[in-house]
């Protein structure tokens, strides 16, 4: 579904208005210290927003909304550093429910995520974290019972809905196992950044369900969307901490004036700004491509993949630098920056990954 440029803007002032309310650094860091990860009232009222479902078909409960919609709301949940399976129920495993499922998949499956009852994750990734058909560590037997490992599952603890990408006789092959399947454990990982949780998953003759017949196109156009979203929320990330920063520069005087007089400092400032603004461009241009559904969108998609990552880490940490000795606080928000920038970074790929695709797209 198409909506309106002034539609969109007032998507995203919704979600930035319930954000500025309800995912306050006090809850952020009230939220890392629970055992689910995230807020479930909160959780609700994104739902009621219709944020959880925005990419769900209308027929099956969602808002039917597209990666425009998709990059401008993630803007405003990577400024508030929400901790929500977001990404991983509404984008990800959405995204690919609708790609590889049948009718019925789509029918028994899609409502539940888009209200947010249900919460949804993949398991994409072996122990090296390639998120390629190369690095899928699950395979699948003739009968469809999985075995294997697999790793870096988002918000894996929470979900009650769980899809499995492994290998086939014909390749990858997209499956559903329930939570109390036989052979199936899952246990949480050691993370950085507490607000992003992950989780580790084994299988060992875990009977599972196909879904579809789709492979590993199904999960690449997934995947895609993930990664606008990912970098959605490293540019909103990014501009947040680096106005923390510059009210910082502002406010702090030393040897009587405002630190943020310095000629080093403003010029460390410009630089920021420059990388912020460049990081969001890519991130825009990759939904609009994707939107536009073109053979650049693969290209671009790629670009804001590695850009938006490192535009946000490097601002996070030279945010903690310009702060001084406070940025390094447990009680300053800066870190936390810091600490999701650099575990995004390793989600969905990765830089280096980002970058060869996007030098195979140009015929390099």
């Amino acid at each position: 579904m198409t909506i309106s440029t002034a539609e969109r803007t007032a998507l995203r002032e919704a979600v930035r208005d319930l954000l500025r309310d309800a995912c306050t650094e006090q809850d952020v860091r009230t939220v890392m210290q629970s055992d689910e990860g995230f807020d479930r009232e909160l959780w609700r009222r994104l739902a009621e927003l219709g944020v959880v479902g925005m990419l769900i078909d209308p027929g099956y409960g969602g808002a039917g909304l597209g990666p425009l919609e998709l990059e401008a709301v993630t803007e405003e949940t990577g400024a508030a550093l929400l901790p929500s399976p977001f990404i991983s129920s509404g984008v990800l495993a959405a995204s690919l429910i609708q790609a590889a499922g049948t009718a019925r998949d789509k029918h028994r499956l899609l409502p539940g995520i888009a209200t947010g009852e249900s919460i949804a994750t993949v398991a994409l990734t072996g122990k090296r974290g390639t998120w390629m058909p190369g690095g899928v560590d699950v395979t699948a037997s003739r009968d469809g019972s999985l075995s294997g490992r697999a790793r870096y599952v988002t918000f894996g603890q929470a979900a009650d809905v769980i899809l499995v990408a492994a290998r086939t006789a014909d390749g990858i092959g997209i499956f559903e196992v329930t939570p109390d399947a036989a052979g199936f454990s899952r246990a949480a990982e050691s993370v950085f950044d507490p607000t992003v949780r992950l989780s580790a998953y084994a299988f060992d003759g875990t009977p599972a369900r196909r879904l579809g017949t789709a492979g590993w196109d199904a999960v690449q156009e997934a995947l895609d969307l993930a990664v606008i979203a990912l970098a959605g929320e490293q540019v909103g990330g990014a501009r947040r901490i680096l106005g923390v920063t510059v009210e910082y520069l502002k406010t702090r005087i030393q040897f009587g004036r405002p630190i943020g007089s310095f000629q080093a400092l403003k010029h460390f400032a410009a630089d920021l700004l420059l990388e912020v603004e460049s990081a969001t461009s890519a991130a825009q241009h990759a939904a609009a491509e994707r939107q536009a559904g073109g053979e650049a969108a693969a290209g671009a998609v790629a670009l804001a993949g590695f850009a938006c990552a490192e535009a946000f880490e490097t601002t996070a940490l030279h945010a903690i630098q310009m702060h001084g000795g406070i940025g390094f606080t447990w009680e300053h928000p800066a870190h936390l920056f810091l600490r999701r920038a650099r575990s995004s970074a390793q989600l969905f790929g990765g830089p280096r990954a980002h970058r060869e695709r996007y030098l195979i797209s140009k015929g390099a």
